[in-house]
């Protein structure tokens, strides 16, 4: 899909990263791609963990108001764990044996 370049949140000003409406209309954005691309194709990590660091910025903006600011980080904190469910697992005893190896000291010949 080719974004389209006529879209208001092309046009909008440089300094538009510390404007409310331009980060949450970003991160409406990137839920409906989200939406969209999870049943074409299966749901994307990145693009859940991009939508999660929105809601996060969202949430800590100053001046936003309070049950937006409370909505966002709660939202940030449910999109965490979508992303946290979707990354593959860690392969078992790889992180454990690691870490045993090298804490034991090396072996001498008899």
């Amino acid at each position: 899909m080719t974004p389209d370049r006529d879209d208001p949140i092309f046009l909008a000003p440089p300094t538009g990263a510390h404007q409310p409406e331009l980060l949450l209309s970003a991160v409406l954005h990137l839920m409906s791609h989200y939406t969209a691309s999870a049943a074409d194709q299966g749901a994307c990590v990145k693009l859940a963990s991009v939508i999660e660091r929105h809601l996060k910025a969202l949430a800590s903006l100053p001046g936003l108001a309070p049950v937006l600011s409370a909505t966002c980080q709660q939202l940030s904190e449910q999109w965490a764990g979508v992303v946290e469910r979707k990354l593959p697992d860690p392969e078992p005893g790889n992180f454990l044996s690691r870490i045993m190896t090298r804490a034991r000291p090396p072996q001498t010949a008899a």
